[in-house]
């Protein structure tokens, strides 16, 4: 299971990107970020960073 991001939360800030031990988060063409859930190991570490609560479990 890997965790996403609501994009009409996300607020670009990078936090999420700045904790991820796989470097799963990416930002997108319009300065959001996004999860590869491909990449992603469910460690949670983004939810805990993440100042609008937009990150959960899939």
């Amino acid at each position: 299971m890997a965790h996403v991001i609501d994009l009409e939360g996300c607020i670009g800030c990078g936090a999420c990107a700045s904790v991820c031990p796989t470097n799963a988060i990416h930002p997108t063409d319009d300065g959001k970020y996004t999860i590869v859930a491909e990449e992603c190991i469910d460690c949670g570490a983004c939810v805990e960073v993440c100042p609008t609560d937009c990150i959960s479990a899939e």
